[in-house]
């Protein structure tokens, strides 16, 4: 289990903190993306959206979250940090139903629940990463060839998203822009991993700055965070606030769970019991995710509930007490009124 100390109060608030901005920013991107109207969209290719300050808002939100979101790997395991993301789906689906008036029925209720549930479970079963504490023993693992695989495989297939599937599908398949985004981050988070460390020893006082691999990661997370948001907006003017959050976090959190059991082999000493309670936690989050996104758009009146559930419904009484109840089958005339009617007259004559 992951000790219960200092670091690991401070990654948590971090991780909370970094999924309340997150959710926000979705809210304040999408509403100044709505508000380009006759102006080139963000879903055509256009960048009107540099122009509206809610857009710069959402950005900004984003950039503090990230930002907690960066310290928070610093602090603990990225299995740790990124489960918690899925608060942001549910701040997100709050705020979506408040200020963009986008409907959150009793399913979208239950599956923030179950999101919550979730990731409480991961928590406690959390992997324990495999102790990186230098660039030095970063770079070894950087040079392993199951992550260089990884790492080719996720380029190859951005590519082929971005150049192939994206102007043939991007404008109807929500798919096609979210895995880009999820792809990408995924090498991000590692890029803040060991921009992590590399800070923890610039402050201890070594010539971290003379490390060439440090820069290398700084570039590569510039990189990685300018495609993720450019194709993330593509997603957020086509597509529903409410559909764009909760997709990308599971394909998002399924990609660093991969990666970072690739790079740190953090389910590699892991017991049976935590092995099963990481996979029930997080299948949980996906079945709380996929309540709240398939059923988003269908209604749910209260008829539909149990009677004694519906709002200003009487109890329903006993049949035997009621006067006006309707029989039974067994206790109905086997022939119609009207053939029972005839028939009486028929044996009056």
């Amino acid at each position: 289990p992951v000790a219960m100390g200092a670091g690991f109060g401070a990654g948590l608030g971090l991780a909370l903190a970094s999924s309340a901005f997150i959710g926000s920013s979705f809210v304040l991107k999408k509403k100044g993306l709505l508000r380009l109207c006759g102006r080139a969209r963000a879903g055509q290719g256009g960048h009107a959206y540099l122009r509206e300050w809610l857009w710069w808002a959402g950005l900004l939100c984003m950039g503090v979250g990230e930002s907690a979101n960066f310290a928070a790997y610093a602090f603990a395991p990225a299995t740790l940090v990124t489960p918690l993301g899925a608060l942001s789906v549910l701040v997100s689906a709050v705020l979506s139903s408040i200020f963009l008036n986008e409907q959150l029925n009793v399913h979208g209720k239950i599956g923030c629940i179950l999101s919550i549930l979730g990731s409480t479970v991961m928590v406690i079963h959390a992997p324990q990463e495999e102790e990186v504490s230098s660039l030095e023993s970063m770079a070894e693992k950087l040079k392993d060839p199951g992550f260089i695989v990884f790492a080719v495989c996720v380029l190859v297939s951005s590519l082929l998203l971005i150049f192939v599937a994206g102007p043939r599908y991007g404008q109807s398949n929500v798919l096609v822009y979210v895995l880009v985004c999820s792809a990408v981050g995924s090498l991000s988070v590692s890029c803040v991993k060991g921009l992590g460390i590399a800070l923890k020893e610039l402050f201890s006082g070594k010539p971290v700055l003379k490390e060439p691999l440090g820069w290398v990661l700084l570039l590569c997370l510039v990189i990685c965070i300018s495609v993720q948001i450019n194709y993330l907006n593509k997603a957020l003017d086509i597509f529903n606030t409410s559909v764009v959050t909760p997709i990308y976090y599971v394909l998002f959190t399924t990609a660093v769970m991969t990666c970072s059991a690739i790079l740190f082999k953090e389910w590699q000493h892991m017991v049976l019991d935590n092995i099963m309670g990481s996979l029930s936690g997080f299948l949980t989050i996906v079945s709380g995710i996929f309540l709240l996104h398939a059923f988003r758009d269908l209604p749910f009146p209260p008829s539909l509930l149990p009677l004694f559930l519906q709002p200003g419904r009487a109890e329903p009484q006993p049949p035997w007490s009621s006067a006006g109840r309707h029989q039974s089958c067994q206790h109905q005339p086997l022939l119609p009124s009207e053939d029972k009617g005839s028939h009486s007259e028929d044996e009056e004559e």
